[in-house]
């Protein structure tokens, strides 16, 4: 799964993988705008079910400036992970430069109604250069 899914860590039992791909037909470079689409796999090899409460992101543009995105769950749902299962969702994130990163974590709530953080990867966002 490594060349589908390059960007991958794991706390616990919880393993985040995430690819993330350029959309040149949602991109506007000469507007100063270009988007990605990520494509996040949450694997769960615990015992237990875990359930995706929130999500906090740190996105780095090209310049270096960093902003921080926070909110419930992920594209509008809290998933229940099963135990020995994975949830998948694709979202996307615009910048104002042609590259950038993103990483974070999400907050997790055991069975047992603990809680803890899994880290989401950091991964590039790069837009392919294009020669004039």
């Amino acid at each position: 799964m490594g060349a589908l899914f390059p960007d991958s860590t794991t706390t616990g039992a919880v393993t985040v993988r995430v690819s993330a791909s350029y959309l040149p037909e949602q991109s506007e470079p000469a507007r100063g705008r270009w988007f990605w689409a990520y494509h996040i796999r949450i694997e769960n090899a615990g015992p237990g079910a875990v359930q995706l409460l929130t999500r906090h992101w740190v996105i780095t543009d090209g310049r270096g400036a960093r902003h921080s995105v926070e909110g419930e769950g992920v594209v509008g749902e809290q998933p229940l992970i099963a135990a020995e299962a994975s949830y998948d969702y694709v979202s996307g994130c615009p910048l104002s430069t042609p590259t950038g990163s993103m990483q974070g974590r999400y907050r997790m709530m055991a069975e047992d109604g603990g809680m803890f953080d899994v880290a989401i990867p950091r991964f590039a966002l790069t837009a392919p250069t294009v020669a004039d």
